[in-house]
């Protein structure tokens, strides 16, 4: 074979990386074979030389997920490339090994300007966790539309996590399920007040309204999601007992409820607002009000926050706290946690559903959202679904009550 630009790169990869379950193959039609696992790991196809370019400006993370995003790397199956992220630990390679990589690298890619970031990244700008900052970042997760969301969740557009009550029931069953036991841990009555934090497209604040008779406030940032809910509330008839606004949960202030369900809400807090969170929901609530808070946690307390990944495409500045840590800013804020429990099992099912409702209806998700979007939302489905099943996430349900 004629001597191509790619010879040096692969010779450095090969030497740095003797012991490779993945293949790696070049836009020159080159490749650099898998030497463990019979070939049964992932296969990445680098198509272009800009796929190196985005690798050298931003090394790491960041730089292979821009490859990914922008379509000049491709991935042939994400569930084995996630696996192959999460057992796979590369060898310690020195700075002299790390300067020849990035020589080759460059004489691979050859002389071209850095390449852009993908038109999907966002890079947070202004005081972390400030509510103007938040509004972008809810934005920018849901400004995909509706219909987007309605491809791979169910008929009442539930975006948080079900509760299956065998392991075959339906998802939509699962997430109804999952509603009416916010309810029952809440303990709702006719006429009580009810605050809905981060309410989404409504389903539980319609659902609590229709089935316990009690008058809900639901508030979101995403002015889509609140026109849905809105509709919602009407095609149910209970439009008169659920009122949807656009507002910060920091904007609440001088009202009282009965009862308060936060669900998926304080994953986007930070530890930075955890506290002020705490107190400013028992401020709503007068002695004896409940509070149901449904979440996301980290488990083990060595994992950081949030990769760059997640930081720019997905979530940006959303950082899952320990449940100790939410507990902790509960007790401080005068609640007293009656009942904690945990739903890990059900989250990674929850997302197989939506992973595979999405893998059913891709060419219309790509038209909606754009190829680039498309990717990193397959990708973080199924990564979220992996930290679930590992262990490096989990979701609590926490019923507290107001001293």
């Amino acid at each position: 074979m004629p001597f191509a630009r790619t010879t040096p790169l692969r010779t450095q990869l090969e030497a740095a990386l003797p012991q490779r379950p993945f293949t790696l193959r070049f836009w020159d039609g080159t490749e650099l074979p898998a030497t463990t696992g019979n070939g049964a790991g992932p296969t990445f196809t680098v198509r272009s030389p800009k796929a190196v370019g985005h690798a050298l400006r931003a090394p790491g993370q960041l730089g292979l997920g821009r490859a990914y995003v922008s379509g000049e790397l491709a991935i042939d199956d994400i569930d084995k490339v996630i696996e192959l992220l999460s057992t796979w630990q590369p060898p310690p390679v020195d700075r002299s090994a790390q300067a020849r990589l990035a020589l080759a690298a460059a004489r691979a890619a050859g002389i071209q300007r850095p390449p852009t970031p993908p038109r999907a990244e966002l890079r947070p700008h202004g005081k972390r966790h400030s509510v103007a900052r938040d509004a972008r970042s809810v934005r920018h997760h849901y400004d995909v539309g509706n219909e987007f969301f309605e491809l791979f969740l169910d008929d009442s557009m539930t975006y948080s996590c079900a509760i299956f009550e065998t392991p075959d029931q339906s998802l939509e069953d699962a997430q109804a399920n999952k509603r009416e036991t916010v309810c029952r841990k809440l303990a709702l009555k006719p006429g009580e007040r009810v605050l809905d934090v981060g309410c989404g497209w409504g389903s539980f604040a319609v659902h609590a309204a229709e089935h316990h008779g009690v008058h809900v406030t639901g508030i979101t940032l995403s002015e889509p999601q609140a026109e849905r809910a809105r509709a919602r509330a009407a095609e149910h008839g209970v439009a008169d007992q659920v009122e949807i606004r656009v507002m910060d949960y920091r904007e609440l202030r001088g009202e009282k409820f009965d009862a308060i369900a936060s669900i998926g809400m304080v994953e986007h807090v930070g530890a930075a607002n955890i506290d002020a969170y705490a107190r400013g929901l028992a401020s709503l609530l007068d002695p004896g009000g409940r509070l149901l808070n449904h979440g996301i946690a980290r488990l083990r307390h060595s994992d950081a926050e949030a990769g760059p990944f997640s930081e720019r495409y997905v979530f940006p500045d959303a950082a899952p706290l320990h449940i100790s840590r939410i507990l902790y800013a509960l007790e401080g804020a005068g609640f007293e946690p009656e009942h904690v429990e945990g739903y890990r099992e059900h989250y990674a099912r929850t997302l197989t559903h939506w992973a595979n409702n999405l893998d059913a209806n891709l060419p219309r998700a790509e038209q909606i959202a754009g190829p680039e979007r498309l990717r990193v939302w397959r990708l973080y489905i199924r990564a979220a679904r992996s930290g679930f099943q590992t262990g490096f996430t989990s979701i609590y349900q926490v019923r507290a009550i107001r001293t």
